[in-house]
């Protein structure tokens, strides 16, 4: 019954002609991204993952904070790593305050003698995974099925997890510096200098929210991610935060009673959900950057068009041909996103066909995941493209009839003999005389 509404809904949204009120256009965008957004929370995958999420952050939020306080400490700007935490769990009211002094204690427990050896690298470990944690979850969102590899989770991870806690102290310290010159507080008794100061000093704090969430949602994926598409989904991920952090601050007020029954674990509880809420809320701005950036999956979500034999084939033959004209030209080297954009195709489905090419040897990827033939162009025949995204991961024998034995062969025949002779090399010079006649 839900299915049937869904599909209807998505029939009202998707008309075969748009409505020729500027109006109606006006409402039907934004409604296409809320059923959309809609549709994947019902869907459970968003919850789901950011449920495990919660888990991960349990775990590992005392090592990664310690992680962070060393560094900070080292710069003498451990301090202002409280001001953070204390914002964050402002909802939880003074449970906030009480588990953001638990914490810091913990953390301030954590000296650079501990750090050493087994001790530092079970810290990197824990921290690393749940950075991997992260990346898994907002690969989903995006559709990428390939990670990054070892050597690059290690050295981007630590390098923001170095990085971005100075950054973040360093921008609060900045603000706080700045409102307490003497020009400052003189323009402040100045008005309208005085309330607009005010209102963007209250504001400062949700724009470094709306930055992080920003920077999370381009930096995290790995996949090209415009400006665009990140800064508009951290618009609102923050927008929705702040909100989702008042309302839950009234839903702390209102359910005080829970700790007569829950006891000592009324904290944890009320701490596990605000942390449920709050990756919910990011994992829905990262789902909010891909539609923007791929606005075609608006109405499909996460199920995959079909594409048959003679499109994927096509679409090889394409691939390679591109790989081999920039390769012979001396580009950069193209990745698999923007030949799918190329073709106007989700990345996800062009994801197979490269592998295949991969495996057998046709195609390589260097480590910024740019594609290069696998050998000379004179040496890659156009039979052992096809033959590659034809093959099937080897011969099984089903009991085939005989005549249909007969008549695969055949065609497999008729294919290697109208491609015969044909090379990689040959598609790209036909390729460029026609491109350039003379």
């Amino acid at each position: 019954m839900i299915e049937a509404f869904i599909e209807s809904v998505r029939a009202r949204l998707w008309p075969s002609q748009l409505p020729s009120n500027k109006l109606s256009r006006a409402v039907l965008v934004p409604a296409r991204f809320i059923f959309a957004l809609g549709r994947d929370l019902l869907s459970g995958d968003l919850s789901l993952r950011a449920m495990s999420l919660v888990y991960t952050t349990m775990i590992a939020v005392v090592p990664l904070l310690a992680f962070s306080f060393s560094v900070l400490k080292g710069l003498g700007f451990h301090r202002q790593l409280e001001p953070l935490i204390a914002r964050f769990l402002s909802p939880l009211g003074e449970k906030g305050i009480e588990i953001t002094a638990n914490i810091i204690g913990f953390v301030d427990n954590v000296r650079g003698t501990a750090l050493a050896g087994v001790s530092l690298g079970i810290l990197l470990f824990t921290v690393l995974s749940m950075a991997q944690k992260v990346e898994d979850s907002f690969n989903f969102v995006w559709r990428v099925d390939r990670p990054r590899s070892l050597a690059r989770r290690f050295s981007e991870y630590l390098s923001v997890m170095l990085v971005g806690p100075v950054l973040m102290t360093f921008a609060l310290a900045i603000i706080a510096s700045i409102s307490s010159t003497a020009v400052v507080q003189s323009l402040q008794e100045i008005e309208p200098f005085g309330s607009g100061m005010l209102v963007l000093g209250k504001l400062a704090p949700y724009f470094l929210v709306i930055a992080a969430f920003s920077f999370l949602y381009a930096f995290v994926p790995n996949t090209r991610v415009r400006f665009k598409a990140a800064l508009l989904a951290g618009i609102v991920a923050g927008a929705m935060w702040a909100a989702g952090g008042s309302l839950f601050a009234q839903f702390v007020v209102a359910a005080s009673r829970t700790e007569a029954i829950y006891s000592g674990f009324a904290i944890i509880i009320v701490a596990m959900f605000w942390l449920y809420l709050s990756w919910l809320i990011l994992l829905i701005g990262a789902q909010l950057g891909f539609y923007i950036q791929n606005p075609d999956y608006l109405p499909v979500g996460r199920r995959t068009p079909h594409m048959s034999t003679g499109l994927t084939e096509k679409l090889a033959l394409m691939t390679m041909m591109l790989v081999a004209e920039d390769f012979f030209g001396g580009g950069h080297g193209w990745r698999v996103e923007s030949i799918a954009s190329r073709a106007s195709l989700p990345a996800h489905q062009l994801e197979p066909i490269v592998e295949s090419l991969r495996r057998n040897g046709l195609l390589t990827e260097t480590v910024e995941q740019r594609l290069t033939p696998g050998r000379a162009l004179s040496q890659i025949t156009v039979a052992q493209i096809l033959a590659a995204i034809r093959d099937t991961g080897g011969q099984h024998n089903f009991g085939w009839p005989a005549a249909v034995n007969a008549l695969d062969e055949s065609i497999e025949a008729a294919i290697n003999a109208a491609v015969d002779g044909q090379t990689l090399e040959t598609l790209v010079q036909a390729q460029q005389a026609t491109a350039n006649p003379t």
